[in-house]
């Protein structure tokens, strides 16, 4: 039988934040979301850990170095709302290269 497909998979520009610029204090990764999205990729591409928050103030994730969190709405049918945001921060030490990077994905009707 088959599958009809109403949904296509797309993607919004990476969002990129240098380590010279992961501090002790949060700054954005990038803009806030285009799409609702149904799949996002943070990878710390550092050489320390950095903690991740969406709003900006608490601690959600913490990512070790050249780490990444998977953020899979779509299998459980739920998404990061438009507008949000990911935010990096400093564990520790200061990184000295790299960057946090996000992927996003999100689906449009065919």
């Amino acid at each position: 039988m088959a599958r009809s497909i109403t949904e296509r998979m797309e993607f919004e520009a990476i969002r990129e934040l240098g380590f010279a610029a992961i501090t002790n204090v949060y700054s954005g990764v990038g803009l806030p979301l285009e799409h609702p999205a149904r799949v996002v990729e943070i990878q710390n591409l550092t050489n320390e850990l950095v903690y991740i928050s969406f709003d900006g103030v608490e601690d959600n994730k913490i990512i070790p170095p050249n780490g990444f969190f998977l953020l899979d709405g779509k299998t459980n049918d739920f998404y990061l709302a438009e507008g949000s945001r990911v935010y990096a921060r400093r564990y520790d030490a200061a990184p000295v290269e790299g960057i946090v990077a996000v992927t996003v994905i999100y689906g449009t009707a065919e």
